[in-house]
């Protein structure tokens, strides 16, 4: 049984298209398939979601903060099992205790080329867990939504090739990109998020000032 304040969640996600989401333009397309796990559960502070940040070594997205997850392997039934074995291998999470409750449409990261299926899951029975592979990830976060949606912790952000879009300030992590734009649907969708007009925000800063604000590792 999920908690009642996933249940709008739950009842929104198999009526999702793609024309909801309102992805940018170059967000919709065709690509290699992946998946990343949005795990929300209950935690001491309320409901929260695991994040993870990259390590600072790796070729691509290096300290950046992301859902786990990754490219789908031939052996993967569907997007939710990529997911789910991604997140294990990533954090060491016990898919057992996890019950998935549906998917948005993918979103296609041109940059990589990969079409990324957003796995949305109640994680019921919450364990511990960290980083398996330092040398791949370096932090794992369960972040309350009380800190995501505080007001200075919502930020706007004007990244490279004139990206501007939302940013989470929390934990001395940068949430931005296409973790902070599927979390934003999954908020506004779920009835998760705070009414218009009460978040924080105000005047976009550049990269380099979100990570600042931040306290992040560039």
């Amino acid at each position: 049984m999920i908690p009642d304040w996933l249940e709008p969640l739950a009842t929104r996600l198999p009526t999702l298209t793609v024309a909801d989401l309102d992805w940018r333009v170059e967000r919709t397309g065709t690509g290699r398939p992946a998946a990343v796990l949005v795990l929300l559960a209950d935690g001491p502070a309320g409901p929260e979601v695991l994040l993870t940040e990259r390590a600072g070594t790796l070729r691509q997205h290096s300290g950046q903060v992301a859902f786990p997850g990754g490219r789908s392997d031939p052996g993967d039934a569907d997007a939710a099992a990529t997911a789910l074995r991604e997140a294990e291998e990533e954090t060491g999470l016990d898919p057992a205790g996890v019950e998935v409750l549906g998917a948005l449409p993918p979103l296609l990261l041109a940059h990589s080329g990969h079409e990324v299926t957003p796995v949305i899951a109640h994680w019921r029975e919450p364990a511990p867990v960290g980083p398996v592979d330092p040398e791949e990830v370096a932090r794992v976060e369960r972040v309350p939504l009380s800190e995501l949606l505080a007001d200075d912790a919502r930020l706007t952000l004007r990244g490279p090739g004139g990206y501007v879009g939302p940013a989470f300030a929390v934990r001395g992590l940068l949430v931005w990109g296409f973790t902070a734009e599927v979390l934003v649907r999954v908020l506004a969708f779920g009835g998760l998020d705070r009414p218009a007009g009460e978040a924080g925000g105000g005047s976009a800063l550049t990269l380099q000032q979100a990570l600042d604000r931040a306290g992040a590792r560039a």
